[in-house]
């Protein structure tokens, strides 16, 4: 059987981006959170707000390193599997890429190395302002590449000439016209991430009686945070989705499975779409509840998929499925944040075993709803690489053969596994050692009698299997 280049370039980039972008949307919230914890201890001078800066400064290091190393793959993937598209859009990509260096990486670069090493060495002020620079960074790099990344969903500010984008407005392609709400979505999920991924550990370690002064007020901040965040997110979700309808009718169609135009058309709960029929199998659905959402009327009329050529239509699927995954949690995390405010009268969120172990278990569910959105995003795009304007198959390198790009999606594949194994196994370290006194965190002598194990199935940092003299 011939290999084919399109698929495996297309899955070769889907599987860069989906483990890249867990990275930087914890980043990106977690090194706000750890400015604001410097900020409270340059006030206050609580120690406890200190150990809980040091502690997440070390799970950002490690976070953000791993970041850095599986992110630099994807710009080669640009000219080895897309030449034809990096030509064609190197007037506007280019720029956009070197600003993002530019003006983010480097200023993280900078000042992450105060923030790692100047503790105790420069003024507590200075590393307060490193802090915040880091953080600034993180939004400055998710400007560019959201920008970036929208205008390939909503091209403005270009034309195109022999097969070559020429800008002809920079604040219009920049500030296309899905840009601004995909920002927010992003901004918001960012936050949300760390929300969960903090209050989870924070859970973990009270439950253990692990300094539950500083654990109590983490947990304390990012309940509050997310009782305000989760339900913005859904609303800032319904402008991003109507935003989406205007500009990609059959994204928001393959959503929500809906084959022919009409009005008055439910909500599905589930459904079995089958592209080939052009039609859905075992349908569940809310009536008029999908024409309320995206029209607000339920009376509303939205565009079917058989709008669109067969050959122009998203793989309707994924895109379903996708989006009902990312929903789905979006709505557990709100009921969750709800409960936490219930739990609040005499302290209950600090004691309750079985809320502070269901926080503990979803800390990997803000990254899987994180995914799914992407996976939304872009296989919604399908089978345009530039909406409406060039497809994948115009923007592969031609000379590409399908052994070409197996091999280097092996390659990837291989290499992220180290990478991800690494990673996992020194954030288990950091994450078990806590905010110990140093004497008590384990080192890497050959004395030590019970090594660290990395992260697994059978074996996680939120075990209890743990030291009890450490509980």
């Amino acid at each position: 059987m011939e290999l084919d280049p399109l698929l495996l370039s297309r899955l070769q980039f889907a599987f860069v981006i989906c483990f890249h972008t867990i990275f930087p949307v914890f980043t990106i919230g977690l090194a706000s959170y750890i400015a604001l914890l410097q900020g409270l201890f340059f006030k206050t001078h609580n120690p406890a707000w200190d150990r809980l800066a040091l502690f997440w400064t070390k799970v950002f290091a490690v976070v953000f390193g791993m970041g850095v190393v599986s992110g630099i793959v994807m710009s080669f993937q640009f000219g080895t599997n897309w030449s034809n598209f990096s030509m064609a859009a190197s007037n506007f990509l280019g720029p956009m890429l070197s600003y993002e260096v530019v003006t983010a990486f480097f200023l993280e670069a900078a000042f992450l190395g105060i923030l790692l090493f100047g503790r105790g060495k420069v003024p507590q002020g200075v590393h307060l302002f490193a802090a915040i620079m880091v953080a600034v960074g993180t939004f400055i790099s998710a400007f560019w590449i959201l920008s970036a990344n929208s205008w390939m969903h909503t091209p403005a500010g270009v034309e195109l000439i022999d097969n070559r984008f020429h800008i002809t407005s920079w604040s219009e392609a920049i500030f296309n016209p899905s840009f601004p709400y995909r920002f927010v979505h992003m901004a918001l999920a960012s936050f949300i991430t760390g929300g969960f991924v903090v209050a989870g550990v924070s859970a973990w370690f009270l439950v253990r009686g692990r300094d539950p002064e500083a654990n109590r007020r983490a947990l304390s901040m990012c309940l509050w945070l997310l009782l305000f965040l989760t339900p913005a997110q859904a609303v800032v979700g319904d402008f991003h989705g109507l935003n989406t309808l205007e500009h990609q009718p059959a994204k928001v169609a393959a959503m929500e499975g809906h084959w022919e135009t009409s009005t008055n058309v439910p909500l599905l709960l589930f459904a079995i779409p089958d592209q080939e029929a052009q039609a859905n199998n075992f349908e569940l659905g809310i009536p008029n509840l999908a024409s309320i959402i995206l029209t607000h009327s339920p009376d509303g009329e939205i565009p079917g998929l058989n709008e669109v050529a067969v050959e122009e239509q998203p793989p309707v699927i994924i895109v379903f499925w996708a989006f009902r995954v990312m929903v789905g949690i979006g709505l557990l995390m709100i009921g969750v944040s709800l409960i936490g405010l219930m739990l609040r009268r005499n302290e209950r969120i600090y004691h309750q075993r079985l809320f502070l172990k269901a926080l503990t278990g979803m800390i990997s569910l803000p990254f899987i709803a994180v995914l799914a959105g992407w996976i939304v995003t872009e296989s919604g795009r399908a089978p345009w690489l530039v909406y409406g304007m060039m497809t994948h198959a115009e923007g592969l390198t031609p000379s590409l053969t399908g052994s070409m790009a197996l091999f280097s999606l092996i390659g990837y594949i291989l290499v992220y596994a180290v990478v991800f194994y690494a990673g996992i196994y020194y954030l288990t370290r950091v994450v078990r050692n806590g905010m110990l006194p140093e004497d008590d965190r384990e080192t890497t002598d050959m004395n030590v009698h019970r090594p660290m194990r990395p992260l697994s199935a059978a074996n996680t940092p939120f075990d209890d299997d743990v030291d009890p003299e450490r509980n």
